[in-house]
């Protein structure tokens, strides 16, 4: 694996969505362990410069190799992972809000990401539908990236939404309860199609078996932007009935966690997981769903709940500190 301009990978912006999201859960359960809210601001810092990082090739790589970038952007699988530049994007803008509280750097990250992840959640479909089709074996849960992108955008839109008035509140209402309503149908109708590739196909190569975890993203992510928006909607009366049903998207999660863990043991135990960069594919998922059993756990005073978010929050940490080495280490052998 080479970090270089003409090789470099889309995905490799999942990093920086995984290492937002851990810094966001671990704000969240610095209220059990204050230590981890210096940590916290410390992954934020180490994200924002992870991210300047990786801007520089990704745009040198349109300018130079234009034709390579297409190719990916072509391709069934690597095509959604263009959107993980917009989502990372939407993630620092979360990270900025929670972690700091620093409005003027939340806008500016939102700002630029909305609309990237907007494009992208349009382009790749419309390429795919226009296309020459698919074969189900190219199918794999990377297709929950764009609509992911579009669940995430309420992340910090939500506060943000709050922070204005008028006509500006107004839009900002609109951007938020679109980009969560077409993200949530999109994903359902691409778990369909997921779920009957791994039904009827032969287990994914083993090189993107970690993208089985993917599907915890737009559940952890959708539960915990569902709620952000009900409560930062003074028009939404009747909260309760979302709120349960955030409830009961969560518990889908709980299923989903455990087939995961089976899936990635049977790939150890039977088959193979070399490391390449669709390890990063564990983090971000597993964090939103950290967040999003946070939030559920607080938001209905189930203790149960929030100390299980705080279990699978270490097994998340140790995750991303082996998905790290490991990177950093493949980098440098280069």
């Amino acid at each position: 694996m080479k970090l270089n301009v003409k090789d470099f990978a889309p995905s490799w912006f999942a990093s920086v969505m995984g290492t937002g999201a851990l810094a966001l859960v671990s704000k969240a359960y610095s209220s059990k362990l204050s230590a981890l809210g210096s940590f916290a601001e410390l992954l934020v810092y180490l994200n924002t410069g992870l991210f300047l990082v990786l801007l520089v090739p990704w745009v040198l790589r349109w300018v130079k190799y234009r034709e390579n970038a297409l190719a990916d952007l072509h391709h069934p699988i690597l095509c959604n992972f263009y959107g993980t530049i917009a989502i990372a994007m939407l993630v620092l803008s979360a990270d900025y809000l929670t972690v700091f509280g620093n409005t003027k750097v939340a806008w500016l990250f939102w700002l630029a990401g909305t609309p990237l992840t907007v494009f992208f959640a349009l382009l790749i479909p419309y390429m795919v539908f226009t296309g020459d089709g698919v074969d189900t074996e190219a199918i794999t849960p990377a297709w929950f990236i764009p609509p992911v992108g579009l669940i995430v955008i309420p992340i910090s839109g939500a506060k943000l939404m709050t922070l204005t008035s008028g006509a500006a509140r107004e839009l900002m209402t609109f951007i938020n309860y679109f980009a969560w309503g077409s993200g949530f149908f999109l994903y359902l109708a691409l778990f369909a199609i997921v779920m009957y590739r791994l039904i009827t196909h032969e287990p994914m190569p083993c090189g993107i078996a970690p993208s089985i975890w993917i599907n915890l993203g737009p559940i952890g992510a959708g539960t915990s932007t569902l709620y952000a928006l009900i409560k930062a909607s003074d028009f939404v009366t009747a909260k309760e009935a979302f709120l349960t049903f955030g409830l009961l998207f969560w518990g889908f999660g709980v299923w989903w966690f455990i087939m995961a863990v089976l899936l990635t043991i049977h790939y150890i135990r039977k088959l193979n997981l070399p490391y390449s960069l669709a390890w990063w594919a564990f983090i971000f998922p597993l964090g939103a769903y950290v967040s999003a059993t946070y939030n559920v756990g607080t938001t209905f005073g189930i203790g149960a709940i929030t100390d299980f978010g705080f279990a699978i929050y270490w097994l998340l940490l140790a995750m991303w500190t082996v998905t790290g080495v490991r990177t950093l280490g493949h980098v440098l052998s280069e």
